[in-house]
């Protein structure tokens, strides 16, 4: 199904005033409780065909209720995919986000009990004012799901990504989350640990560059007994790029034997960079284990001293970290169009000989993509 398109001269704009609110507000005076975004009100060239089933509604998600509403009246329409039970998919689904042309893709999953599968999401391209994916998925009990989701935008781009999951008894989500581009991005991610020995492994990684935004939501609500959630944070940022990272885990009560830790480190490579860092842990149990932290510096002068030994100055130490974040990206993209995207987004950072190297190495063929 074709996700519709929206562009500026066909709509108004909306402003949503209300994305990525943490569970728990505070910090105030450092502005951290919130984002608005101005948005093309959706435009609606004939009728809608399909919706998802009505119990995906009753899945979170980290960016709000009101830029969820948003993205399902913008995409028109939806796309629903079911793992049979026990069923292992082979093939990655893939959800491709045309940011040129400002695609706004809605999609479900439902993953049966004992069921695998694999579900990609891309965005890339640049130029088409504001694109967005929201992808919620039902981990029944027992299932394996794994999610890659890679926002590669170009240019002025602005661009909402978001994730809800529900997890059953025994369900186990892994998940891997690129942030390399795009002028203005919001990441929103709330996964509901709902069974008993659910868990989440969530693995994010970002770039932010130049005078770009990138604004990031990660909710995990910890219900079930003895469940776990890990979820470990790494970034650069340059220039006088703005970061904000929210970061809550909460152990509901009821959720007895509950673990939950969330650290993020960032390397920052810029005089004007600003960055805020938001982790929280919630309680309301006894007999949980919580942790969080934070890690903020620039390259040290041991560090330096250690490369400059090796022909490495500064600059081209901090390149290579930024390659390391592509190369990590690369080989953890389980299609070929969201390689091929990752490559292109490194062209642009790094320069077309380095993500030329870095598909060769991995034997990825970049012709014609």
């Amino acid at each position: 199904m074709m996700a519709q398109t929206i562009s500026a001269d066909q709509a108004d704009t909306t402003i949503l005033a209300h994305v990525n609110v943490p569970p728990a507000q505070t910090w105030n005076y450092l502005r951290i409780n919130d984002l608005s975004l101005e948005v093309p009100t959706p435009y609606f060239a004939g009728d809608v065909h399909a919706r998802l089933p009505r119990l995906f509604e009753r899945v979170e998600c980290g960016i709000g209720a009101d830029a969820v509403t948003w993205m399902c009246r913008a995409a028109g329409d939806a796309r629903y995919v079911e793992v049979r039970a026990d069923d292992e998919r082979a093939e990655p689904l893939y959800v491709d986000v045309d940011a040129s042309s400002a695609e706004v893709r809605d999609t479900g999953v439902l993953v049966r009990a004992g069921a695998r599968a694999t579900i990609v999401t891309c965005a890339h391209g640049g130029g088409g004012d504001t694109s967005a994916s929201l992808l919620r998925v039902i981990a029944e009990r027992d299932a394996r799901v794994t999610i890659v989701e890679i926002v590669a935008c170009e240019g002025t781009q602005q661009h909402l990504d978001a994730v809800g999951i529900s997890a059953a008894e025994g369900a186990r989500v892994e998940m891997r989350q690129y942030a390399l581009g795009g002028s203005k991005v919001a990441l929103g991610l709330c996964c509901d640990l709902a069974g008993a020995s659910s868990r989440l492994e969530l693995d994010a990684r970002y770039l932010v560059g130049g005078t770009d935004v990138l604004d990031v939501n990660h909710v995990v609500r910890q219900r079930g007994r003895a469940t776990r959630a890990d979820i470990v944070t790494t970034g650069i940022l340059a220039d006088a790029a703005r970061k904000t990272m929210r970061e809550t885990i909460d152990l509901v009560h009821g959720a007895k034997h509950a673990e939950g830790s969330e650290i993020e480190t960032v390397l920052v490579t810029g005089d004007d960079v600003v960055n805020k860092t938001l982790p929280v842990i919630l309680c309301d149990e006894e007999d949980v284990a919580g942790s969080h932290g934070a890690s903020i510096g620039a390259i040290s002068p041991e560090q330096l001293a250690f490369l400059g030994a090796r022909g490495l100055d500064e600059s081209a130490a901090e390149r290579l970290f930024a390659r390391a974040l592509f190369d990590d990206a690369a080989i953890h993209a389980p299609v070929d169009e969201a390689r091929a995207a990752v490559l292109a987004r490194a062209a642009t950072v790094l320069g077309a000989d380095v993500a030329r190297d870095v598909g060769e190495v991995l034997g990825f063929d970049q012709r014609g993509a």
